[in-house]
C-alpha cells in the first residue's frame, strides 16, 4: 500500500529571536512601553537611545537587571545615531517633536528633529545593514496644518523615497497613528491634573473629535509593521473616536467631580478632526480586519497612469467618520488606562470625604 509523502512544516522564526533592538526616544511613553513587552521576548538585548539622561536615570532603575543598554545621543547628531546603530537588528524610530505649539513657534526645531534628524536614523540604519526600520508617523501628517504634521509628513516622504530607491536588504517602514491615550503632553493628564486642583476644564472647541488608542495598541501596532511591513509601507490600526467634551464629561464621572467646563477656543495650528488616512490611500489599502496597510506607491514620474487608470472611489478616514464610542464606552476605556487607575485609587480619600 503506498502513502503520500507530507511537505514538511515550515516554522516561522520569530523575528524577535536573539535580536537586538535599538528605541530611539526610547525615554517616551512609547519607549517604556515596548521595552515592557520586548523583554516577554526571547531578545539579545534593547538598546535606549535618547538625549535625556534624567529619563535614562529612571529607566535604570525601572529595568534594572534587564538586557538594556542606554546611548546618550541626539538624532541630529548623525554619529551618535550611527554607534548606537552599529549590530543593531531592528530600529523602532520613535525620537521626534511631537507638541504641536512647540511646532508652530520653533518650525525650525521640528525640522531639524522630525526631518533631518529622521534622515540620519534612515542613514546609519541602512549603513549598519539593520533588517528593519520602522519609523513612528501620526494622523497629523495626513493633510498636515501645522509644523509638527509637515515635518512628520516629510519623514513619511524620506521612507518612501528610501524604499522605492534602495537595492539594500533593509527594509523601512512606517506606522501612522492618532492620539496616544493619557501620554505626555495630552488631555486626558491635563483634564485629571485640573480636576485634582478643582480647576476648571479647559475645552478647546466641544466639537472637536479625536482618534483614541491606548498605549499598548501602539506597540503592538508597531510590532506588527516589525513582523509583517514591507519597504514603504504604512500601517494604521483603525481606532474609534470621540468628541473632547465627551472625554471631559467622562472624567468628570469618573472622578464624580462637577467643576464646570470652559471653552478656551482652538490652539494654534489644531485641527477640528484628524485624519489617519486619505481617501486616495484608503482606496489602495490592504483591510486587515483591525488594521489598514498601505503600500509604497510605485508611480514613478511617468505621469500618464495617474490620467487613464482612475481609482477606487473612498473618502479620507477620519476622527469624525469612524466608529464614535458612546460615553459608556468612552468610560470604560478610560478605566482601562493605569494613569487613570493610579490617579483614581490616590482619589478615593476624598470621594468619601
Amino acid at each position: 500500500m503506498g502513502c503520500t509523502m507530507s511537505k514538511p512544516k515550515v516554522i516561522q522564526k520569530n523575528p524577535l529571536q536573539g535580536a537586538t533592538v535599538l528605541i530611539t526616544g526610547g525615554t517616551g511613553s512609547f519607549g517604556g512601553a515596548v521595552c515592557e513587552r520586548l523583554l516577554r521576548e526571547p531578545i539579545k538585548e534593547i538598546r535606549v537611545f535618547s538625549r535625556d539622561e534624567k529619563k535614562q536615570s529612571d529607566m535604570q532603575l525601572r529595568f534594572k537587571g534587564a538586557p538594556i543598554k542606554f546611548y546618550i545621543g541626539d538624532v541630529r547628531d548623525l554619529a551618535s545615531v550611527t554607534e548606537a546603530a552599529r549590530d543593531v537588528d531592528l530600529i523602532f524610530h520613535a525620537a521626534a517633536l511631537k507638541q504641536v505649539p512647540t511646532g508652530e513657534f520653533f518650525p525650525m526645531q521640528a525640522v531639524q528633529t522630525n526631518v533631518l534628524g529622521s534622515a540620519n536614523v534612515i542613514h546609519a540604519g541602512f549603513e549598519a545593514g539593520v533588517k528593519k526600520i520602522v519609523c513612528l508617523s501620526t494622523d497629523k501628517a495626513v493633510m498636515p496644518v501645522n509644523a509638527m504634521g509637515m515635518t512628520k509628513a516629510l519623514m513619511e516622504k524620506l521612507v518612501q523615497a528610501k524604499a522605492r530607491t534602495s537595492r539594500a536588504k533593509t527594509q523601512i517602514c512606517c506606522v501612522r497613528y492618532g492620539n496616544v491615550m493619557a501620554s505626555r503632553g495630552s488631555v486626558i493628564p491635563l483634564f485629571i491634573d485640573q480636576l485634582k486642583h478643582g480647576a476648571k476644564l479647559t475645552v478647546t472647541d466641544p466639537a472637536m473629535t479625536r482618534f483614541m488608542m491606548p498605549l499598548v495598541d501602539a506597540v503592538d501596532l508597531v510590532l506588527m509593521a516589525m513582523s509583517q511591513g514591507e519597504s514603504g509601507d504604512i500601517f494604521i490600526r483603525k481606532s474609534p473616536g470621540c468628541r473632547i467634551d465627551q472625554i471631559a464629561a467622562a472624567l468628570q464621572h469618573i472622578f464624580r467631580s462637577n467643576v464646570p467646563v470652559e471653552e478656551i477656543g482652538v490652539r494654534f495650528g489644531e485641527k477640528i478632526h484628524e485624519t489617519l488616512a486619505t481617501a486616495s490611500e484608503v482606496a489602495r489599502a490592504e483591510d486587515l480586519g483591525d488594521h489598514l496597510r498601505i503600500p509604497l506607491d510605485t508611480n514613478d514620474l511617468h505621469y500618464a497612469p495617474y490620467f487613464t487608470s482612475g481609482s477606487k472611489q473612498a473618502e479620507d478616514y477620519t476622527s469624525e467618520n469612524t466608529h464614535q464610542l458612546t460615553d459608556r464606552e468612552l468610560q470604560a476605556l478610560l478605566l482601562t488606562l493605569p494613569e487613570v487607575t493610579a490617579e483614581l485609587e490616590g482619589w478615593a480619600p476624598k470621594l468619601s470625604a
